[in-house]
């Protein structure tokens, strides 16, 4: 189907041909279509200006005609600086052999008509801004030799129509986005000596068909995506010099095939992920120059012998899993090496004396190994060796004297391991030394003056020893001096004055040591320093102020020091990106001057003694993130310019005298992280606005003059980790929107007039730890038992406040608690066991606790029982007193009645006689009379005793009868 579809190609092509031919009949010569190109493009340098039509065009620059003159056969327009598109119109060039386009800024597609040049043996467009696909019809090209089209915007597949290129050469399509896999069809391409496919995101395996390409020389796929195995076929190119197959994601084993290219020069297969043992066959490579491997996960050792690669210069093997030592036969004195890199693997053992055989070795790079031991003294027969790389291995002992001897060395990296001893003053002859770093070691001693004798030198890095002394004065003899590194010593003493004149110092680390004084006015020569570093140190004085020439500063770092002064001279550069002075004595206010440092990241002023208010200038420095002004003397309210940094994540001003109400635009700033205003002068109430900070990790509010409530827009900072609102005067309740803030760990609340009971929403808090502290307010009821779920907390403080009720047993789970104080609440009840590891002073001010480490709730039980019995006691005697008194008043009242009652009735008997009867009927009528009109009826005293008579009758009328009678005697009584 692929050749039906070739053939109808073919056929349109060679019609189209005949067309442009009659055509063409009217403008017969090539220089009307080169003009007419020429009218399409734009030529901004004027390279074709020699192209008009009344002049040769075999003159034209660029242009290459045939011997007689009559045909144009080649364009050469490389690197002229034209743009626009590439005209069709070309294709009427049909005598072209060479077309040279490359190195401009073409843009637009490669036009197909382009197949129509039959003639053509060159088409060089790389590195234009060329895109599109490749277009099919370049297969039609049968005399072509180089195609070269990479370092363009090319993409999609790779056309298969290539494989028709018989003649081809050379084929470059590297620098590309071309995808899909290698077409099969380029392995027929029999006289393929050049394929470039480096750079593109071609994928799949890497086709077998390949080995067609008998000719190939030079193969180069790197940063691709190919996977799969490398196919075993490869070893068939026999003629191969360069295999290039680097950062891809190939797997497997390493074909043993490889061995058999004998013209193999470069073999690079790093950054892949190939594993096994290196091939014993690679020794047969005898024209080998360069094995690149590193970067995969080939295992086992070096069975690699540079006695059989002879022609070896490069050996690199970085980044694997290769075990065991080096092979004792590796090297010879004649041995080409002058590359080995065998770092980041897994070698072990003393310092390979194997090597010592290698005098052509140049770089050696042993780093991040388990290499052990001392460094041996025969070290110097390395005497052609430029860099010596053992950082991040384990050898130890002191560097040996010999080290000196290496004339040759520029590059001496031996950080990272366990050196000890002095620097030896040996290394003062190494003229050539540019770069010594010896961090991370335990060496010891004084810096040698001798080492400044080292004129190359432009990097130093001893951080991170016990270096002690004076820095040498002389060190101002470096003058190629580029990056110091000092931190971290025990170095003491004065700054020399001569490291003023280290002029191309870049980096001055002298941070972590004892240094003393002042520093030294010789600085302000340093005018190319970008970092400077002093900080832990014991510097004084006020700072010179010639260190505002230093332009170029951008990182200052001279915190925890004995500074005072002005911080003016440090303001000199426009370039300021960290800018820290903590810890020092700087006093006066901030210059205006340091708004002009735009880049300005980090400005840490705290622990001084500054003063005056924030300027409102401060508001241009967008790229703040970190303003740290805490522990100073400012005044004054936070101006509403600073609402412009909208970068800043910490902004800590505590330890102040600012007053005002918080501003509300700090909600505005989306990235803050950190708030701190504690111990200042604010009032007001906390911003709800501040609820819109949904970054925030600590909130600092504490020991101001805040009041109202808490708003419930705290609860949305749900990434709040700390919440401090201690000693203000807030009130009202806490919100249950708390239950949000599932990251809290540390909630201090104390110190104010919080009221109602403890919301169980916080009992949700299950991140708290650090402290719970919601002490000294007006909180009531009871102590919810959710807060038995705080299974990380610490410290739990719950004391004077109105709390009532038992506390929770469930608390007794909660087994990381080391502080926790109740007292000065109403609690009662039993303590839960667990709680009695905690002082007494927890609990005090609970009078009805009981419980260790309290009196045990049975004495407390007794007491109350027994306290409860005399109290009953007490009651029931006052109760039996009281109704005793009572009964005998009754009794008395009673006795005393019926006395009186029965002394008139003696009286009355003694004076009535015989009429009492015919008294007694008529009192009857009247008394009658009496009872239904509702008078009370007094009882005679002689009702009580009747008479036989009286005593027949029934008992209501007896009663009526009795006190008629009575009232009858009383009533005569009463006339007398």
């Amino acid at each position: 189907m692929g050749s039906i579809k070739m053939c109808q190609m073919m056929l349109f092509f060679a019609v189209l041909s005949a067309v442009l031919a009659v055509t063409s009949g009217k403008n017969s010569t090539d220089s009307y279509w080169l003009l007419r190109i020429k009218s399409e493009l734009v030529d901004p340098v004027g390279v074709l200006a020699s192209w008009y039509s009344r002049t040769n065009t075999c003159s034209w620059k660029g242009v290459v005609c045939s011997d007689d003159q009559l045909h144009i056969i080649g364009l050469n327009l490389s690197g002229s600086g034209l743009s626009g598109s590439i005209s069709p119109e070309f294709s009427h060039l049909t005598s072209l052999q060479t077309l040279d386009l490359s190195s401009n800024n073409f843009t637009g597609s490669i036009p197909p008509e382009l197949g129509l040049l039959q003639n053509l043996r060159e088409l060089l467009l790389y590195s234009n801004y060329l895109s599109g696909k490749i277009p099919t019809e370049i297969g039609l090209l049968k005399k072509l030799q180089v195609l070269r089209i990479g370092d363009n915007m090319l993409v999609d597949e790779i056309t298969p129509s290539i494989g028709n290129l018989m003649e081809l050469r050379v084929l470059g399509l590297a620098y590309c986005q071309l995808t899909g896999s290698i077409p099969a069809a380029i392995g027929d391409l029999k006289n393929l000596q050049f394929l470039d496919l480096q750079k593109n995101s071609l994928s799949s395996v890497i086709p077998e068909e390949i080995q067609g390409c008998v000719a190939l020389q030079n193969f180069a796929a790197s940063n691709n995506k190919l996977e799969g195995e490398i196919p075993a076929s490869l070893g068939n190119l026999k003629s191969l010099q360069i295999l290039n197959l680097a950062n891809n994601s190939l797997s497997g084993s390493i074909p043993l095939e490889l061995g058999g290219l004998s013209n193999l020069k470069y073999l690079n297969l790093l950054g892949n992920r190939l594993s096994g043992k290196i091939p014993s066959e690679l020794n047969q490579l005898e024209q080998l120059q360069k094995l690149d491997l590193s970067s995969n996960n080939l295992s086992e050792t070096i069975n690699l012998l540079n006695t059989q690669l002879k022609s070896l210069e490069a050996l690199v093997l970085f980044d694997n899993l290769l075990t065991g030592s080096i092979p004792s036969n590796f090297c010879t004195s004649s041995s080409s090496l002058q590359q080995l890199f065998l770092a980041q693997n897994k070698f072990s053992g003393n310092f390979p004396l194997e090597l010592l055989n290698c005098p052509s070795i140049r770089q050696l790079d042993l780093s991040g190994n388990s290499f052990g031991g001392v460094l041996p003294p025969a070290l110097d027969k390395l005497e052609n060796l430029t860099d010596l790389l053992l950082n991040n291995n384990s050898f130890s002992g002191k560097l040996p004297r010999e080290i000196g001897n290496m004339s040759s060395l520029e590059t001496l990296f031996l950080f990272d391991n366990t050196f000890t001893g002095s620097i030896p003053v040996e290394l003062g002859k190494l003229q050539k030394l540019s770069s010594i770093y010896l961090y991370d070691n335990q060496l010891s001693g004084r810096i040698p003056r001798e080492i400044t004798n080292c004129s190359s030198l432009s990097e130093i890095d001893f951080f991170g020893n016990h270096f002690m002394g004076s820095i040498p004065a002389t060190i101002g003899k470096l003058i190629n001096l580029v990056f110091l590194q000092l931190r971290q010593n025990d170095l003491s003493g004065p700054i020399p004055p001569s490291l003023g004149y280290c002029k191309k110092l870049h980096t001055l680390a002298l941070a972590d040591n004892k240094l003393s004084g002042s520093l030294p006015p010789t600085f302000r020569f340093l005018s190319e320093l970008r970092l400077f570093s002093l900080y832990n140190n014991s510097l004084e004085g006020p700072l010179p102020e010639s260190l505002f020439l230093l332009k170029k500063l951008g990182i200052i770092n001279f915190s925890h020091n004995r500074f005072s002064g002005s911080i003016l001279p440090l303001l000199g550069s426009d370039f300021l990106t960290l800018l820290d002075l903590t810890n020092n004595s700087f006093s006066g206010p901030i210059p205006s001057r340091l708004a002009m440092s735009k880049n300005l990241t980090r400005l840490r002023l705290a622990h001084n003694l500054l003063t005056g208010n924030i300027s409102s200038e401060y508001g241009q420095l967008k790229e703040l993130k970190f303003l740290d002004l805490s522990f100073n003397n400012f005044t004054g309210e936070v101006v509403p310019e600073l609402s412009n940094c909208k970068k800043l994540e910490h902004v800590l001003l505590s330890n102040n005298r600012f007053n005002g109400m918080i501003p509300s635009w700090l909600g505005g700033l989306q990235k803050l992280g950190e708030l701190d205003l504690s111990f200042n002068f604010f009032h007001g109430t906390v911003p709800a606005e501040l609820g819109h900070c949904s970054r925030l990790l600590k909130l600092s509010l504490n020991d101001n003059s805040l009041s109202g409530e808490i708003p419930p827009e705290m609860g949305n900072l749900t990434s709040l980790n700390v919440l401090d609102l201690q000693r203000n005067n807030l009130s009202g309740k806490i919100p249950s929107t708390f239950q949000q803030c599932k990251k809290l760990y540390e909630l201090r609340l104390s110190e104010n007039s919080l009221t109602g009971s403890i919301p169980s929403e916080l009992g949700t808090l299950t991140e708290l730890q650090v402290i719970l502290d919601l002490s000294r307010n007006l909180f009531s009821g009871e102590i919810p038992s959710s807060l038995e779920n705080l299974m990380k907390l610490e410290s739990l403080n719950l004391s004077c406040n109105q709390l009532q009720g038992q506390v929770p047993p469930s608390l007794g789970k909660l087994t990381s608690l080391h502080m926790l104080d109740l007292s000065n609440n109403h609690l009662r009840g039993q303590l839960p066991s667990t709680f009695s590891e905690f002082p007494l002073s927890s609990f005090m001010g609970n009078d009805k606790l009981c419980g260790p480490p309290l009196e045990s709730c049975s004495e407390y039980t007794g007491q109350e029982q027994k306290r409860l019995s005399n109290t009953a006691v007490a009651g029931i005697i006052v109760a039996i007193v009281f109704t005793s008194t009572l009964i005998c008043l009754v009794l008395l009242y009673i006795m005393v009645r019926i006395w009186c009652t029965w002394r008139k009735v003696m009286i009355l008997s003694s004076d009535s006689g015989g009429t009492e009867h015919n008294m007694e009927e008529e009192k009857w009528d009247y008394g009658d009379e009496k009872k239904r009109k509702g008078e009370y009826w007094k009882v005679n005293a002689m009702a009580l005793v009747p008479s036989k008579e009286e005593q027949n009758l029934s008992s209501p009328t007896c009663i009526f009868q009795l006190k008629m009678d009575s009232e009858t005697m009383v009533g005569q009584g009463d006339v007398f």
